[in-house]
């Protein structure tokens, strides 16, 4: 009779046994402050993220900000936190105070920070993190006491100090104080220069991209850099989510894209990642959070019916899409 020593058992046992999965529990939380690009003032490009191990947040761009925390009180997103009891704040206000623990801020159009700028008089002390040309158009253009006072720790006197001011490098990791995350920045192609932010907590990774062109209109394959990290990375961890914008339906010709995406371009670009991707399968729970279409006055088709509908018709990798909608909670 075969007799097992501890040793053998132990390796015959982890050889019948099945891989041990990834996590399939929510790693992050994702909150909506402001779905469009423009020109629905108090919708505009913002969201609030936290890994679900603790209650504070950082926001991702600040269009909307306090607009955009009352419609999420509105719609009960804030339910799964426990909120500090304060009876000098607001609902709206113990978020932003309490909770809100700094900024990452894309790019320096105004539907990304007019949130921030608006809100600023009464927001509690917190960082704001962003590439150095983002930081330098927040001194040079806002916070100059010409557009708005200067609320932060740079450029014009006298300096508020309320918000510290600190500048990433690009695809360099940080911490991101007072949370459990931690950011990779990447250059984006806009006008402006824009940002994508990989936030990581763990093993568990969730990216966020500010406003930006394809690599075929723009020509300098800022997109497939991030792609290939992000393929990189995925060999070890699990991406569990994206924002990224789509500004236009396909009839937006190149010349008038402006440094955004259409359907179109996006699945270009999505396709370009899956195939970099070893196991494919981590894309059957990836969601890809539409963000930034613009808004129209126009008396045609919603464009966000309209983008869905491009996004579903053609999708053959069967990306999991959600377009974006202000008060939005998402687990991920």
């Amino acid at each position: 009779m075969l007799k097992l020593t501890a040793l053998t058992f132990v390796v015959a046992l982890a050889w019948l046994s099945p891989a041990v999965p990834k996590s399939t529990q929510p790693a992050f939380e994702l909150i909506t402050l402001g779905d469009t690009g423009g020109i629905q003032d108090g919708n505009l490009s913002a969201f609030l993220l936290r890994a679900m191990s603790e209650e504070n947040y950082i926001a991702l761009d600040s269009g909307t900000l306090v607009n955009g925390i009352n419609v999420a009180i509105e719609n009960h997103a804030f339910e799964n936190i426990t909120r500090k009891a304060d009876p000098k704040l607001s609902a709206a206000g113990n978020i932003l105070h309490h909770h809100v623990k700094g900024y990452l801020l894309s790019h320096g159009h105004l539907d990304h920070v007019a949130g921030l700028l608006i809100a600023s008089p009464d927001d509690s002390s917190k960082p704001i993190y962003a590439l150095p040309s983002v930081n330098n158009t927040m001194s040079g253009n806002y916070f100059n006491w010409q557009a708005w006072a200067n609320f932060t720790d740079r450029g014009a006197i006298p300096q508020l100090n309320k918000y510290p001011v600190i500048d990433l490098t690009a695809q360099q990791k940080v911490s991101l104080q007072n949370t459990q995350l931690k950011v990779t920045p990447f250059s984006l192609s806009h006008p402006l220069e824009s940002t994508a932010f990989v936030i990581e907590k763990d093993q568990d990774m969730f990216v966020y991209f500010g406003d930006t062109g394809p690599d075929e209109v723009e020509k300098e394959g800022k997109l497939a850099a991030i792609w290939h990290y992000l393929a990189k990375q995925m060999q070890t961890k699990t991406l569990r989510g994206v924002v990224i914008e789509v500004s236009f339906d396909n009839q937006r010709p190149d010349n008038l894209l402006f440094g955004h995406l259409t359907p179109k371009y996006l699945h270009q670009e999505l396709s370009k990642f899956y195939e970099l991707v070893s196991d494919k399968s981590q894309f059957n729970n990836m969601q890809i959070i539409i963000s930034h279409i613009k808004y129209s006055l126009k008396s045609d088709l919603d464009p966000k019916i309209k983008i869905k509908q491009q996004l579903d018709a053609a999708n053959p990798l069967g990306f999991n899409f959600v377009i974006a909608k202000q008060g939005q909670r998402l687990v991920l």
